[in-house]
């Protein structure tokens, strides 16, 4: 199955923040969302997630509009219920309460049956001189690959 390999990831996630645990959850879309999820036209960049009442969401998760849609079209930026279980909900829930601590989306899949799942995680804020550490550290595996 080829739309299987759909694979959409977050690279400024792991950039600005330190990714400590990853859920995989289900997402609620509607049928012009699936259909350009699985052509590939999300962006993740700037989305993250909230708690609302007991419930996960993600916001500014840009899903491009579905080119043959008519009115049935959906909002590009709208908000998204994220499914998980409650022994998960309660984990994510205590550690984004603590201060320091976000939950960002970080890559987007296509399950085996078709369905969208995106992963998440449970990041803290990289500081600016963390930031160049790992920039100098990719540097130099890269010259290392060179050299071999």
């Amino acid at each position: 199955m080829e739309s299987a390999k759909l694979n959409i990831v977050n690279r400024r996630a792991s950039f600005d923040y330190q990714l400590l645990q990853r859920f995989t959850a289900g997402i609620v879309l509607t049928g012009t969302e699936i259909k350009s999820v699985r052509t590939g036209h999300v962006n993740l960049t700037d989305a993250f997630c909230f708690f609302k009442d007991g419930e996960l969401f993600v916001r500014n998760m840009h899903i491009s509009q579905w080119k043959q849609g008519s009115h049935y079209n959906h909002d590009p930026l709208r908000v998204r219920k994220l499914l998980l279980k409650k022994s998960e909900l309660k984990k994510l829930r205590t550690k984004a309460t603590e201060k320091g601590f976000t939950i960002v989306p970080v890559k987007i899949t296509l399950s085996e049956s078709g369905y969208a799942k995106i992963e998440i995680a449970i990041a803290q804020g990289k500081k600016s001189f963390d930031k160049r550490e790992d920039l100098k550290k990719k540097d130099q595996q890269r010259e290392i690959q060179r050299f071999v």
